[in-house]
């Protein structure tokens, strides 16, 4: 499994945090990480909220795909 960093880099090298890349975050953000991932997190954080870094979900157009429901 990618650390935290790690999907903060490819973030930082796109452009764009994913769809995906946020999915991999929320899981990654439950389990253990360490002061370095946290930063990274945060400097993620701010570029987003700056508009450094766009934000796939975010995006107009971006089709959600519906929830599968069981019958």
């Amino acid at each position: 499994m990618l650390s935290i960093r790690e999907v903060v880099k490819e973030a930082f090298n796109t452009g764009l945090l994913t769809v995906e890349a946020e999915e991999q975050l929320r899981q990654l953000l439950k389990t253990k990480y360490d002061a370095k991932d946290f930063r990274a997190f945060m400097l993620l954080q701010h570029a987003v909220v700056s508009g450094s870094i766009r934000q796939e979900s975010r995006e107009p157009g971006i089709r959600q795909e519906p929830l599968a429901i069981a019958s």
